[in-house]
């Protein structure tokens, strides 16, 4: 998971939204939970925001260069795909700089 520490370098800010208490946003609430300390070592000025709003659909953003973002739905999503949605999102970031 070496594309864990090149966020910074392909994203200008990641953004988590999910509900504090749905069932839906469980695996989001975990994930964070989980990960964030260690996307925060690997990319330590990259703005990672989490926002927890009441009865909001759970979703990843990635803002890139230019103001361009990408939204990724996560309802239904386990942690292992949770991650593999966010490795897209770095990679997608990558496609848009060349």
């Amino acid at each position: 998971m070496a594309w864990r520490g090149h966020l910074s370098r392909n994203l200008k800010e990641l953004r988590f939204l999910y509900c504090q208490t749905s069932s839906a946003s469980t695996q989001a609430r975990e994930f964070v939970h989980r990960n964030y300390k260690d996307l925060k070592t690997l990319n330590p000025k990259l703005p990672i925001l989490i926002r927890e709003c009441s009865g909001v659909e759970p979703q990843l953003w990635a803002r890139y260069e230019m103001g361009v973002e990408r939204c990724v739905r996560l309802d239904g999503l386990t942690e292992a795909q949770i991650n593999k949605k966010l490795e897209e999102l770095v990679k997608a970031g990558e496609a848009l700089k060349a």
